[in-house]
């Protein structure tokens, strides 16, 4: 037992041995930074000066795109499918043929109806000769013109009839998958096909109420989809909702995208990045300078010698830097290494940060 013992401090011992080891150099930077700080020796850091610049202040935000015109080509009428006049994927022009029905029965209708059309106005005219001979009485004269209008309706109704055979494209677009074959019976609503004009795309998405006094028509966006995930789609703002929704408290927006080589489809999820305002000759660091604590920032701003731990207001974010509202004025010389040394009030030597090279 007494050996067992032994060996357990023996073991404890060494884990803490290796512990202190692992610790020391954290150890040694600390109590070295406390000694330079006590002896009055300054504490190497580089700095940068704030800057002043332009700051675009910007919205994050999701979207749906859709077609700038999308409709369902669908058959007005029942019959055959005789005729097919598009391939998949094909740019047609507006009132372009697309397909089209069997109207033979149809076309023999109104043949038969423009027949009793030249029989009534025939009737009519021979009537309308013997009125003033008294051979034909007024009311003769009313029936007959009755017959008359009722026939040439009749014919409008066929000519109608037979149009309907004909489907065509109500305005360019591209054509999307066939729905139809020769020679299949379709019933009235039948799907044919899809048409989309996407030489523009439209992109809806949802702006809080709260950026609303800085939303505008015309203001910038800038679109990405992961399909295309390093190409950025431009576009501006066209249409702001007249409604805010009382359970998102958003408003909808649309935005116009140009989409030349057709590269984005509707219904492409896609991040909107949206520009709301810009403010000139503002006050920027970089990002590294940064000290969060408690849902606070922070930066170290040198002077007479000392870092002095300054707690600032940030706005808009850009790659790499920060704006900042308050705290830190134009030219004031900002810690961005060595900050994980130094204390509020520590002694310091500060140069400034290199350039990068490109």
């Amino acid at each position: 037992m007494k050996t067992r013992n032994q060996f357990i401090v023996i073991a404890v011992l060494a884990v803490l041995g290796g512990v202190a080891w692992h610790y020391k150099d954290t150890f040694l930077v600390g109590a070295q930074t406390q000694r330079q700080s006590a002896a009055g020796r300054p504490i190497p850091v580089q700095t940068v000066k704030a800057r002043t610049g332009s700051i675009t202040e910007t919205l994050e935000a999701v979207g749906t795109a859709l077609s700038n015109e999308a409709v369902t080509i669908t058959t007005k009428t029942a019959g055959i499918v005789a005729k097919v006049s598009f391939n998949e994927g094909q740019s047609v022009k507006s009132g372009q043929l697309l397909a089209e029905l069997d109207g033979r029965e149809v076309v023999a209708e109104l043949e038969a109806t423009r027949a009793a059309v030249q029989i009534a106005r025939q009737n009519y005219d021979r009537a309308a000769k013997l009125l003033g001979t008294q051979a034909v009485s007024q009311a003769r004269m009313d029936e007959l013109s009755s017959l008359l209008t009722a026939a040439t309706a009749r014919v409008k109704v066929q000519e109608a009839r037979v149009q309907d055979l004909r489907i065509v494209a109500p305005f360019n677009g591209k054509i999307g998958i066939r729905r139809v074959s020769i020679g299949a019976f379709v019933p009235p609503g039948a799907v044919v096909t899809t048409l989309d004009d996407v030489d523009v795309i439209k992109l809806n998405f949802l702006v809080p109420e709260t950026v609303l006094a800085h939303l505008k028509s015309g203001a910038a966006v800038k679109a990405r989809s992961e399909a295309y995930p390093n190409r950025d789609f431009t576009g501006v703002v066209r249409t702001i909702d007249t409604r805010i929704d009382p359970t998102t408290r958003a408003v909808e927006a649309r935005a116009e995208l140009p989409n030349p080589d057709n590269a984005l489809k509707p219904g492409l999820f896609m991040t909107v990045t949206l520009s709301l305002a810009r403010r000139d000759n503002t006050v920027i660091v970089p990002e590294e300078s940064l000290i969060p604590l408690g849902g606070r920032q922070f930066v170290f701003v040198v002077k007479g010698g000392k870092a002095l731990r300054t707690e600032v207001q940030v706005g808009q974010r850009i790659p790499g830097e920060v704006e900042i509202l308050s705290g830190v004025a134009v030219g004031d010389d900002i810690v961005t290494a060595g900050i994980q040394k130094i204390r509020d009030g520590s002694i310091v030597q500060a140069s400034p940060r290199p350039v990068p090279t490109s």
